[in-house]
């Protein structure tokens, strides 16, 4: 009998390894303190392809290295070598979390049953991804769940002009090649509400150069054109015809600088793809394939929009990992999200969360690769 119990013991032992290896290994240690002296943990997730470092600042995400079809290593996203790089970084947005709005609000300004709130503007006239000081500004806190970690964030009743004490919750997880976030929250006053994630993406390598040559398919027959503000018109064009049709795989660079007047006023593709399917539910939204490594990565979300950029502001001002400047069209974004300035729009998907519900978004993010 102890043959077959050391037997089954073994398997036992086996079983939760795989599956520890199935849902991926987590790590945590502190990588610095804030200058209010807040220490600021770092966690790694680990499956058997795949590396993912996301930090308490933030809820950042600070690296994804993944093979290419060779088997070698690289960091797939922008990202800085220490914590005080992003504490200095109040611009770029590199893998944070933003919110309470992520993207634009026109003019900051809302209305809620009759109510009228203002956010600070901080892109131009408008409130761009919470304000000045958004959630990407705060340490979260956080705690390990299987196969990654949660973050968690209340932002007080009117922090940034948004009404109510929200509480956010986003949590990674890591399950073989894929990298799952989960974003939930709930409110004690009527607000307003889009959280997404702010990862700049480079399937060659984040030190390999732009991403103009990369191939993009997006599931979208319509997009949402925007004024030279960014702000959407209230439309949904259909992309056919345009430069905006990614519903057949398209090279990034092939058509970013055709006379088309929504390319000017992006300085290239800065713009939200309506998700087809329905909303809620979890669908294909992006697939980008790089030819040079044959890295490819499938965007699965429940949101109903996602946010195509092509980094066209970013200008050597930030040095990222390797030493290299983060330059225009370095990496790109596919933000999924709500629509910009939906909370001025009764016709978009609504953001507005009340007390006694509970938002709930995921998103996935699949590494593979091809010939």
């Amino acid at each position: 009998m102890t043959g077959a119990f050391e037997f089954v013991g073994k398997v036992l032992v086996a079983a939760a390894v795989l599956t520890a290896v199935a849902q991926g290994e987590v790590k945590m240690k502190v990588w610095g303190k804030t200058a209010e002296g807040v220490e600021v943990p770092i966690y790694t997730l680990t499956s058997a392809r795949i590396e993912v470092r996301v930090m308490a600042y933030g809820a950042h995400i600070v690296s994804i290295r993944t093979p290419d079809r060779n088997g070698k290593m690289a960091d797939v996203v922008l990202g800085y070598d220490s914590l005080q790089e992003y504490l200095n970084d109040t611009k770029t947005h590199f893998g944070s979390v933003v919110g309470r709005y992520g993207n634009r609000i026109a003019l900051g300004k809302f209305s809620i049953d009759g109510v009228s709130y203002q956010v600070p503007v901080n892109n131009g006239r408008n409130a761009l991804h919470g304000g000045p000081i958004g959630f990407d500004r705060f340490v979260w806190q956080s705690k390990e769940v299987p196969g990654g970690v949660e973050f968690t964030l209340v932002s007080p009743d009117g922090d940034m002009g948004f009404p109510g004490t929200l509480t956010s919750k986003v949590r990674y997880t890591l399950a073989g090649d894929r990298l799952r976030i989960d974003y939930s929250a709930t409110t004690d006053k009527p607000t307003v509400l889009n959280l997404t994630n702010h990862a700049y993406f480079n399937l060659r390598g984040d030190d390999q150069g732009d991403i103009l040559n990369e191939t993009l398919e997006l599931n979208a027959d319509h997009f949402t054109p925007a004024s030279a503000e960014a702000i959407p018109t209230g439309e949904l064009a259909p992309v056919a015809g345009t430069p905006f049709d990614f519903r057949k795989p398209a090279v990034i660079g092939s058509r970013i600088n055709d006379d088309n007047q929504q390319l000017k006023f992006g300085s290239g593709y800065d713009h939200n793809w309506v998700v087809n399917g329905h909303a809620g539910t979890l669908r294909l939204a992006a697939i980008v394939t790089d030819p040079d490594s044959g890295r490819k990565m499938t965007v699965e979300t429940t949101q109903p929009g996602v946010q195509f950029y092509t980094s066209n502001h970013l200008d050597g001002t930030f040095t990222t990992r390797h030493g290299v400047k983060a330059v225009v069209h370095s990496a790109l974004c596919l933000e999924t999200q709500h629509f910009p300035d939906s909370p001025n729009h009764p016709a978009f998907p609504s953001t507005l969360l009340r007390p006694g519900q509970a938002f709930h978004e995921t998103t996935t993010f699949a590494f593979s690769t091809v010939k």
